[in-house]
């Protein structure tokens, strides 16, 4: 069920909201947090879809800021699903028209869970410091997305100049699949990592993001290659033994080949926002990883000649 509510109060969005929680015996108190989407309405669906199906994991309150025309009177649309509609927590999407748009935080302060931690999501362009963000101030961890920006990776730069603990990219969280599988190849005897190399598209901050962080945990070179993709298509480490090599053409299967070995098929499909998103979900601490890597990229990239 949905409720409609045309030009409303944060109020009468409470009043809704315990109705609503009454008829269905408290549902909110099951809410482990508040997720609030910053967004605009041609990115909102995709949004909270990919939110809805975290929630089967995490369930959450999901509060979606929608931006409308600044220029208009200041006014609240406010559309509330309940918990069966939008997975198994609420949905609530606010359309802020005129300046309500620029004040969203005290719009939202009102309709977090009591007692539960707020997690503010970007799915578009995101801010360039997302603490300092009056969204981001409520929030203990911040989630941006770098790939959506006009131009990527200085925008992933620009953001990482600024790193507050709590702050993590999308372009981060893709990652892990491919961190993952290094990891364990390197777990094997291997002998010393002497450099590396990182291909992918062009204007992919996923892949600065790896170089940054092998070349961080390998304390080696890595060299940055460009392909025609899909996103990464090939990690390549160059060890006293011979070569470690993950390949994927496809954006789907990926080869692992190393040394003296029969190369390995590996399910590495490209991760769409949802789980990414349900990743992020999982820990509300610091990354420190991600902090770790972050602060390695601007000068991987200056010593590279890669910025921009």
């Amino acid at each position: 069920m949905t409720l409609y509510l045309p030009r409303t109060t944060t109020s009468q969005i409470t009043e809704a909201l315990m109705s609503e929680r009454l008829s269905v015996g408290g549902g909110a108190m099951n809410m482990v947090l508040t997720l609030v989407i910053v967004t605009d309405e041609a990115d909102h669906y995709d949004a909270v879809r990919a939110a809805t199906e975290a929630g089967r994991e995490h369930p959450s309150r999901v509060v979606a800021l929608i931006r409308r025309d600044p220029d208009a009177e200041p006014a609240i649309d406010a559309e509330i699903r309940r918990p069966g509609t939008s997975g198994p927590g609420e949905a609530v999407l606010l359309r802020l028209y005129g300046p309500l748009g620029e004040h969203a935080d005290s719009v939202v302060t009102p309709l977090l869970v009591p007692d539960a931690p707020v997690v503010a999501w970007w799915p578009g362009t995101g801010p360039l410091n997302p603490a300092a963000d009056p969204v981001g101030r409520l929030a203990q961890r911040r989630i941006t997305d770098a790939l959506r920006a006009p131009d990527p990776l200085r925008d992933l730069v620009e953001r990482v100049s600024h790193y507050r603990p709590g702050d993590t990219d999308l372009t981060w969280t893709r990652l892990t699949p491919w961190r993952s599988l290094l990891a364990s190849a390197m777990d094997q005897p291997c002998g010393w990592v002497n450099s590396a190399r990182v291909t992918a598209e062009a204007h992919y901050p996923s892949a600065e993001l790896l170089a940054a962080w092998l070349s961080d945990r390998l304390e080696a070179p890595v060299e940055r290659a460009v392909s025609h993709g899909p996103g990464l298509t090939e990690v390549r480490l160059t060890t006293s033994e011979g070569d470690i090599t993950v390949s994927r053409v496809d954006g789907r299967v990926a080869t692992l080949s190393r040394f003296g070995q029969p190369d390995q098929t590996v399910a590495l499909a490209r991760r769409g926002a949802a789980l990414a998103l349900a990743e992020e979900l999982r820990r509300l601490d610091a990354d420190e990883t991600y902090e770790s890597a972050a602060h390695h990229l601007g000068p991987l990239l200056a010593e590279s000649g890669a910025r921009g």
